[in-house]
């Protein structure tokens, strides 16, 4: 008796002991990360069988368990990666917003400062002082432009650097996983397949600084270890092996880095589509998505602005009496070759259509029968079986392929407006070049009768006419009788027997005028060359009147207005992502709290079942003193 006695108090004291062990093994890590609190299974040893029943014989511990819920964990995971998606989102393209919203340093302010200096020329077209406030603030305006193009660049710069960083994380933490999956299994199989709970805790908290980074799915195999994958199902821990991760050159467009997956000696490029989560999945989305498009929008302005101006420059005359030149340098589409096209392959690309460019980018390709446009931001296309070239061009939104030399399955990059705020220029350094003028002045005889008179005239759009400045004369029937003839030199002329509808549009060389009242029989109007004509601003009236036209997204929005709607664009994406990103981290707080209510440790709780276990361990001690006392008894009497 007294010997079962002594071996139940022995188990009593012994899982005790257990109990106190693991609770202050909960209280020493209660602030280490990813620690869940572990206790002791307890079990009965089997009783033994007598005449009278069967008599227990103590107490054994099966195993030491943590408190763990994977239901939760995993939703905790999904939750996190979102989280940290939208905060790195949201982190990059705060940067844009805190540029474009600027009051001072935007281009609103600039841009209204160049309009303002062309209606001051406008004002005193003869003045130097106001042409040269002009080019300065025509500098000013490029050099805005540049600057702004410049820190999106230094932005995108800094995703590479994130990328690259991510990506050196991803690998150790991935490899650190494969290792533990390893320790693990030889842990729990010298163990009997125990579990190794304080390994298994640290390989949890390794996956969720994982799923910080990347989206990632985790996998249980049968003997324990943990498989997670990333993507689209790719693989990048198997048991105790680890793939990994590189940062590279896109193919399609070399100055942005992507994602690649190391396999054996080949490097699989992951779809950036496809990398949906975490603080990688978040910069590459604000890159696709944000960036690429405010880059874009910003370039379009700029090359919109200068096509525009010089079309309206050139439609006047200088103080020297020259026509107008290029007042902007126009940036041209860029094009990327990808990496696996041959070195010969080219395509010549350029805009038939400003006022048609959108923000996307585009796709050249050539599938061995067609060759396809593709804007990028949607996927609509235009085809064409026979090589594009001037005669026949292949055209989407303005943008115009009209050569060709590509092999099959080959494909170029155009990016028609990414290069246009960093490669926007001034093109005259001469005030005397700055084309206020028009090129001919119109007058009526001094010995008209009549009430008619003619307008100023303005030139048609380009291409100039060669006999622009022809001197012309329109000269009434004498009898009147509602008709004129035009004489001078060029294309259809001399013109007679034209009849006259008063204020109706007259064109001859490329200059178009109207003539109102009612002219009289022999009343003569002339148009002549603008010599001498450095007090004229009807130029510089209509450059001023572009600030107001609409030109951008196809008629509908001027520079200012379209500028305005950039910003909007971003403001907007700026406060849905700040909103959205602080309502995800609530959920995921609430999820660690959901976790941390199961598997966190509360001190008040171990404190108590300190206490609760050091009773147990005193009672089996005691237990063990009376079972000696028992057995002293029985020797005595013996």
């Amino acid at each position: 008796m007294g010997n079962s006695i002594l071996d139940i108090g022995v188990t009593g004291l012994l899982t005790a002991q257990s109990q106190l062990q693991t609770t202050s093994h909960n209280i020493s890590n209660a602030n280490t990360p990813g620690f869940n609190r572990q206790q002791v299974i307890l079990n009965t040893n089997i009783p033994q069988s007598s005449g009278a029943g069967f008599v227990g014989r103590g107490v054994h511990s099966t195993t030491v368990q943590r408190i763990y819920s994977q239901f939760l964990v995993s939703q905790s995971l999904q939750i996190q990666t979102q989280s940290q998606s939208l905060d790195s989102n949201y982190a990059q393209i705060k940067q844009l917003d805190t540029m474009f919203s600027e009051a001072t340093s935007g281009l609103s302010p600039t841009l209204q400062n160049f309009f303002s200096a062309i209606q001051d020329v406008a004002t005193n077209p003869s003045l130097i002082p106001s042409r040269q406030a002009m080019l300065s603030n025509a500098e000013a305006l490029v050099s805005r432009f540049q600057s702004m193009d410049q820190r999106m660049s230094q932005i995108r710069e800094g995703v590479n650097t994130q990328i690259t960083s991510s990506v050196v994380e991803i690998n150790s933490l991935a490899d650190q996983v494969s290792k533990m999956n390893q320790q693990i299994l030889l842990a729990e199989g010298a163990a009997g397949g125990q579990p190794a709970n304080d390994m298994l805790d640290q390989r949890d908290e390794l996956i969720n600084q994982l799923s910080k980074l990347i989206n990632i799915d985790t996998v249980r195999q049968d003997d324990g270890a943990v498989s997670v994958f990333v993507g689209n199902g790719q693989a990048l821990v198997v048991g105790a092996q680890a793939l990994s991760l590189q940062a590279i050159q896109s193919p399609d467009n070399p100055e942005n880095l992507t994602i690649g997956l190391v396999s054996g000696d080949n490097v699989i490029q992951l779809p950036e589509s496809q990398i949906t989560g975490g603080i990688l999945g978040g910069i590459l989305s604000f890159r696709r998505v944000t960036l690429d498009s405010a880059q874009n929008a910003l370039g379009r302005i700029a090359i919109t602005l200068a096509q525009t101006f010089n079309a309206q420059h050139q439609l006047g005359m200088d103080l020297n009496g020259n026509m107008g030149e290029d007042f902007f340098t126009v940036p041209s589409p860029k094009v990327i070759s990808a990496s696996t096209n041959n070195i010969a392959s080219n395509v010549t690309v350029g805009i038939s259509n400003f006022n048609a460019l959108t923000t996307s980018d585009y796709q050249f390709s050539y599938d061995g029968t067609n060759y396809t446009l593709t804007k990028l931001s949607d996927k609509s296309s235009i085809s064409t079986s026979v090589v594009p070239s001037g005669a026949t061009p292949l055209i989407l939104d303005g943008i115009s392929v009209t050569g060709a030399v590509i092999l099959s399955n080959e494909k170029f990059l155009i990016q028609p407006t990414i290069n246009g705020a960093k490669n926007i220029a001034v093109n005259i350094t001469d005030t005397t070049k700055i084309a206020a003028a028009g090129p001919n002045r119109t007058s009526a005889a001094s010995t008209n009768s009549g009430t008619g008179a003619i307008s100023a005239g303005t030139v048609n759009s380009l291409p100039l006419n060669s006999n622009l400045q022809q001197p012309l004369t329109i000269t009434f029937h004498t009898p009147y009788d509602g008709q004129y003839d035009v004489t001078g030199i060029g294309t259809g002329l001399p013109a007679t027997n034209q009849n006259y509808a008063e204020g109706a549009d007259i064109s001859f060389n490329g200059y178009k005028f109207q003539i109102s009242g009612n002219p009289a029989a022999g009343d003569i109007f002339t148009i002549s060359p603008n010599n001498s004509g450095s007090a004229d601003n009807r130029n510089a009236l209509l450059l001023s009147a572009l600030q107001t036209t609409n030109i951008l997204e196809s008629g509908s929005a001027t520079y200012q207005s379209a500028y305005g709607q950039l910003v909007s664009q971003i403001g907007n994406k700026t406060r849905e992502l700040d909103v959205t990103s602080k309502a995800q981290g609530n959920l995921l707080a609430q999820a660690e709290r959901s976790i941390q209510s199961i598997s966190g440790v509360n001190l008040d709780e171990e404190a108590a079942n300190l206490l609760r276990f050091q009773q147990a361990f005193q009672a089996s001690s005691k237990v063990i003193e009376i079972s000696n006392s028992l057995f002293d008894s029985i020797l005595r009497i013996g």
